[in-house]
């Protein structure tokens, strides 16, 4: 390119950068548009909930709550265990709608354990379908039979609340009279229209009975006993927990029609904002429904005492149930109750980082923004009775900074940071402790002790690495702690001189004198460097790929050699992380892109040691908070990759020759022989060298290799394939061909005890039509001759993917790139190169745990192999 034609380019490239950011923004925003709604919706249920209580005298609140009859707690008691009863029959149901059938003491565990986890957390790891593909897949079923039962226990239960919502509407229609614009006449109109007009769509969907089909998913519509029979699951869940919530009302406050459709709306806007338990949007939506004459203490301590025995007691009691299963499964395996419910407790098990990681942030969050209630100022000996966990005796000042860094550290709890794990067991001791010498407190003494022994069982679901807990001395490592240190030490200055009162909040900077609001800037700069230290020492530490010594890479040669064949040397090309079997009888090399550990083929080496190191990397990975991926492994390694709970997804065909069955005799063998001799008679020839014998060659190499990319415009690839790197291509032989004394045409060989590959090719332009074959045949010709058993000629991607209609959508996108993906690159061309030395074809595979197309981990692969995202896209 010359200086003008830069010059020229310069403009359209920059507006195409442009382009590229603000599509790049675009498409960001989209994809996380579900997220973003969610946190602007939960904002503005929190900014109306706060209008609304701004009258509130939160003193009244907590003596209400705490002297609320026991009676009345009885009764709301009593409406959850029925309401929780039916929405476990949500799943029975969807069970029997499918025809399918699970043990009974599994689905009601299961389905207490998804619904008071999902209830309260509201994430989409543990919510909804989440829980029940975990729950489920553990008891046999595939994604789309659980998919199933998510879509018909949702539809139910919108349609459902939505039917009982407007008949309530109807019966009582003064319940929403202050929040919509229309009459009480046109508000029953209005529901008693919507309810026929549903109940109209329902029969006709009934009665014909039809099929949603979406690929491999199928939903036949349910039929009228279906229907009728979820209709009175949904009824009974609706006002029993509508009930739980009216029984602790004030006496007389509202009728139990107009409290059913007011909750009734309330929880389907709540459920549609997808706000964690819908909290701040039920709540709001139900404050404001209220009549004016009930005094808002009333009814914010019912929503509270709701909160705490729908919500939060369920939730404990799920935690509860984990911690004991746990405890027997460990200790009393033989039991036949316990080891029937195992794989329900151990998808149950999986939750328990999200749930604890959600406790700390609730907890972090309310000492945090306590500060905004009026009379936050005043002692609190109340609410701590209610959350023990959060200590706020020391003040809004201390209280809303331990409640910023415990909201730091939830995050690396949710992702299974053990150490983070270990510093909630230790904070817990800590206040334990505490409560026992200075407040002499026995019921926070039990609380913190209660949920010290409730996540000591679960300790082995927080397994990942910290990236704090490496390169411990190191000066990285030393630097990260002393900067936590010093930022935590600066703000601990900061509140015990005094500089900043100690009825603030850390993030209020502005009011005061100039002194304090220097004063408090300071102390937010410290609070926030140390939040974002703390999460960024405790994050999960993403491992990257080492290269190996020498030494390694000689015993990996030496068990390749021995138990491998000639294709699996690639995984000593010095490019990837050898990791070594138990017993030192097998290894296994991978390279680390974004969120996978990528083995390159399986394991070599003796069976029971493969085995062993493959688990062994599995868990590894699992550790290291990455997903494991094993890339091109043949056929014999499927049965061992769906052990560990990984999917096959196949890649394409390796080209293998008998190398005994090869030969230029016959009237098949006609077209090689003739292009074999006409490359003899162009003055070609062929050898086998080593570069260790003739270190002249290494430079005629490089050339040839560099004038190859120039003139393909490719760079150099690496990880499944080999690069032009000296110190690999020493451990190679390395087959010429040379035109009239001159190199023109090259390859290494990769060699086993029994067979042998070809890796890295390059040719010159000045190769006569036909080099690459007489290369090709001398090989295959040679390495006979040697004894080899095969040779591999390397893989077609995408070939032999079937295309017809009912594969795999995974299958069928590869069959439509092979097909038709020329423009990119000839796969079809590539398959009848190869098929022209009449090989056996046998299938590879790309595994990991994914029952979808695998489009993650294969553009992380991808991205590995060529070296970056760019390197993908060109060639």
């Amino acid at each position: 390119m010359t200086e003008t034609q830069l010059i020229s380019s310069e403009a359209p490239a920059a507006e195409h950068a442009a382009r590229s950011d603000a599509t790049g923004l675009v498409a960001g925003l989209k994809r996380n548009a579900p997220r973003i709604i969610t946190v602007l919706l939960f904002l503005a249920g929190a900014w109306a909930l706060y209008h609304l209580l701004e009258p509130l005298d939160l003193r009244t609140v907590l003596h209400q709550v705490l002297n609320t009859p026991p009676h009345l707690v009885a009764g709301a008691l009593l409406a959850t265990v029925a309401s929780y009863a039916s929405l476990i029959c949500y799943d029975w149901s969807a069970l029997r709608y499918l025809g399918k059938t699970a043990p009974a003491s599994s689905v009601a565990l299961g389905g207490f354990l998804g619904y008071a986890l999902g209830n309260t957390i509201g994430l989409s790891l543990v919510s909804g379908g989440a829980v029940r593909y975990r729950i489920y897949s553990a008891l046999g079923m595939n994604a789309y039979e659980v998919a199933a039962i998510s879509t018909f226990a949702a539809t139910a239960f919108g349609v459902g609340s939505t039917l009982i919502g407007l008949v309530a509407l109807a019966a009582m229609p003064d319940a929403l009279a202050d929040l919509l614009p229309w009459s009480e006449t046109t508000i029953r109109s209005g529901a008693l229209t919507a309810t026929a007009v549903i109940l109209a769509i329902g029969a006709v969907v009934a009665g014909r009975r039809g099929t949603l089909k979406i690929g491999h998913f199928r939903l036949t519509a349910p039929g009228r006993g279906d229907m009728v029979r979820q209709l009175l699951i949904t009824f009974a869940d609706i006002v029993t927990a509508a009930l739980a919530l009216y029984i602790l009302l004030p006496n007389g406050a509202l009728p139990f029609v107009e409290v059913l459709a007011i909750f009734s709306i309330a929880t389907i806007i709540g459920v549609a904002s997808h706000v964690p338990g819908g909290i701040g949007v039920f709540e709001s939506i139900f404050i404001a429904a209220m009549p004016a004459a009930v005094p808002v203490e009333d009814v914010v301590t019912a929503l509270l005492l709701y909160r705490l025995i729908y919500f939060l007691l369920p939730f404990m009691l799920a935690l509860v149930l984990l911690s004991v299963m746990e405890i027997w499964s460990a200790a009393g395996a033989r039991v036949p109750q316990v080891k029937a419910l195992a794989p329900v407790v151990k998808a149950g098990r999986s939750m328990i980082p999200a749930a604890t990681g959600t406790l700390v942030l609730a907890a972090g969050l309310f000492m945090m923004f306590a500060g905004l209630f009026p009379v936050f100022d005043r002692r609190f000996e109340e609410l701590e009775t209610l959350l023990p966990l959060a200590m706020v005796a020391g003040g809004p000042l201390i209280s809303s900074v331990v409640g910023a860094l415990m909201s730091v550290l939830s995050i690396p709890l949710m992702h299974r940071s053990r150490m983070a794990y270990w510093i909630v067991q230790i904070a817990l001791l800590f206040g334990i402790v505490l409560a026992v010498v200075q407040t002499h407190d026995a019921g926070r003494v039990a609380t913190l002790a209660a949920v010290a022994a409730i996540l000591w069982p679960c300790r082995r679901e927080f397994y990942r690495t910290a990236r704090l807990s490496r390169g411990v001395l190191s000066p990285r490592w030393s630097f990260l702690v002393g900067s936590i240190l010093a930022s935590l030490g600066a703000a601990v200055v900061l509140v015990e001189t005094g500089f900043v009162p100690q009825n603030t909040v850390w993030w209020a900077l502005a009011g005061g004198s100039p002194t304090d609001t220097a004063a408090r800037v300071a102390l937010a700069v410290c609070v926030v460097l140390a939040a974002i230290l703390i999460f960024t020492g405790l994050r999960v530490a993403r491992a990257t790929t080492v290269a190996p010594d020498e030494e390694a890479l000689q015993r990996a040669a030496a068990i390749i050699g021995q138990f491998g064949d000639g294709s699996d040397m690639i995984k000593v090309t010095g490019d990837k992380t050898l990791m070594f079997g138990p017993a030192g009888q097998s290894v296994l090399a991978y390279g680390v892109k974004g969120g996978s550990w990528i083995a390159m083929g399986a394991p070599v080496g003796a069976a029971e040691d493969v085995e062993d190191l493959s688990w062994e990397f599995r868990d590894a990975a699992r550790a290291a908070g990455a997903r494991p991926v094993f890339y091109e492994v043949p056929a014999n390694y499927a049965p061992q990759a769906i052990d560990m709970g990984l999917s096959l997804h196949k890649m394409g065909e390796e080209a293998l020759i008998p190398l005994a069955q090869f030969s230029l005799d016959g009237p098949d063998r006609k077209r090689l022989r003739t292009t074999h001799n006409r490359a003899q008679r162009d003055g070609l020839t062929f050898e086998l060298v080593t570069l260790d014998r003739a270190p002249e060659l290494i430079e005629d190499l490089r050339r040839l290799s560099d004038a190859w990319l120039s003139e393909q415009s490719a760079r150099e690839k690496s990880f499944s394939v080999g690069r032009f790197d000296p110190a690999w291509l020493n451990r190679t032989r390395i087959a010429v061909v040379r035109l009239n004394g001159a190199i023109c045409a090259f390859a290494n060989i990769m060699e086993s005890d029994r067979s042998a590959a070809i890796d890295l090719m390059r040719y010159g332009s000045p190769a006569p039509t036909g080099a690459m074959e007489f290369l090709f045949i001398e090989l295959l010709l040679a390495m006979k001759a040697e004894g080899k058993a095969e040779f591999s000629l390397g893989m077609v991607p995408f070939a032999g993917l079937p295309g017809r209609k009912g594969a795999t959508l995974w299958a069928r996108f590869g069959n439509l790139i092979y097909a038709h993906g020329h423009r990119f690159y000839s796969f079809e061309g590539l398959r009848r190169f190869k098929s022209k030395f009449d090989p056996e074809w046998h299938p590879r595979y790309f595994c990991c745990r994914s029952t979808l197309p695998p489009v993650g981990p294969l553009s992380e692969a991808a991205r590995l192999i060529a070296g970056s995202a760019r390197g993908v896209i060109g060639k």
